[in-house]
Formats: C-alpha cells, structure tokens, sequence
C-alpha cells in the first residue's frame, strides 16, 4: 500500500511539473493575429501611436503577455528607415481582458552626439524563464547610431524580473575615453542564470562588431562595479 502511494505522489509530482514547463512559451504574433489582437480601439486606450515593429507574445503562470514594439518611421536615407522614437507596450491578458503592466519610451538624443536613429536589436533579445520558477523574465535590448554608425551610439539592455526594472546603459565610442557602462545596482541581485544570460549577450554584441564595451568589463561586473570606463 505505501508503495502504491509513493508511486502515485510521484506519478502527481511529475505530471505538475511537465504541465510547469509546458506552460512556458514564447513566440512571434503573425500579422493575422495582431490585426485582431491590436484593434483601433485597443490601441487608443493603450496609447499605442507609433507604427508596430513586432509583437511578442509569451504565456507563463502569471497569464498570457503581449509584448508590443514599436517605432517611428522619420527619414528614409539610403532605402534605410530611421527612426527618431520607440516605445514597447507590456500587455497582460486576463479573463479575456486586456490591461497594460508596463511601458517603455526612448529617443534619440540630439546633441553633440548627433545621434540619427534608434531601434529594437531583436536579433539579441529573448523571453525565457532563466531561473525556473514559472515566470518569464523578459528583457529588452536596443540601441542606436550616429556619424559612425553603431560605433559611437548607445545600447541599453532592459531587464524585467517580478515587475521590477533594471538596466544597464552603455556609451560605445571609437576612442577609449569615449566608453562607459552604467549598471543598475539590482542587475546584481538578479538570479546568476539571468545575469549570465544578459552578459553572454554582451559577448555576443561585441562579437558581432555593435558594441565596444570597456576593456575588462567581464572583471569589472564580476566585481559589481556599477560604472566602468577606459578614461585614465
């Protein structure tokens, strides 16, 4: 008889946890589905008035999410649209109902900078659940461009974990001076799994030739620096 129970608390544990994971998913909202989904009137409320870019849609045990970006269309230069604004819209859907959880806005800066575009860099951006508990923690990375392109723009990489948001703000330049990173004191209270993920997406940028982090700046967030940079 205790073996049979044992069996069957066992047969229970491992069914609740397959359900867990399978609840888990993320994907791409296709153009159908989001001419349903983001009605006039839902993006009136929403206050949803730049042109959509992408939707994310992601479901975990908090219910089912809408991440929405969008961008301005400004100038065309050289069959390139640039884009002076973008903003992301965090839509929960529950009992059929729509609310916002959150939102986020940046622009270009026009300064000595002369920055002429930004955008969503979605190449590097993802929605999983790092530390499994059930919750995805998205985080959103996007950057923009100047005179020399990538090279001298900005990046941010926003994280959301159980509602909070965190940050870490970068400025590439060419000349060693000109680097520096900001991260968010709570970057560093984040679970180990999400903090590594962010930082291999680092790595990944500065591979791929968008990003010029600071010499050393893998030691320095080992350390939890909050401010790094090249100057002397």
């Amino acid at each position: 008889m205790k073996q049979h129970l044992v069996f069957g608390f066992l047969i229970i544990f491992i069914n609740n946890a397959f359900a867990q994971t399978s609840a888990i998913t993320s994907d791409i909202v296709s153009p159908k589905e989001l001419a349903t989904l983001l009605t006039d009137s839902i993006k009136k409320e929403m206050k949803i008035n730049l042109p959509v870019y992408r939707v994310y849609r992601y479901v975990d045990k908090s219910g089912t999410h809408y991440c929405i970006l969008t961008e301005s269309s400004d100038v065309i230069k050289d069959n390139d649209t640039l884009h002076q604004t973008i903003k992301a819209v965090n839509l929960v859907q529950k009992d059929g109902n729509l609310s916002k959880a959150w939102e986020m806005n940046d622009n270009i800066i026009k300064s000595e900078q002369e920055e002429n575009s930004i955008w969503f860099w979605t190449k590097y951006m993802e929605f999983r659940d790092y530390n499994e508990d059930s919750l995805i923690d998205p985080f959103l990375i996007y950057g923009t461009s100047g005179y020399d392109g990538t090279s001298n723009g900005r990046i941010k990489i926003l994280i959301y974990y159980k509602g909070q948001k965190v940050a870490i703000r970068h400025q590439n330049g060419v000349l060693d001076f000109e680097r520096e990173t900001q991260v968010d004191q709570a970057f560093y209270n984040l679970p180990l799994s999400l903090q590594s993920a962010v930082q291999k997406k680092m790595e990944l940028m500065t591979k791929n030739n968008v990003a010029i982090f600071p010499a050393g700046w893998q030691t320095a967030m080992k350390n939890r620096k909050l401010v790094f940079n090249e100057r002397k």
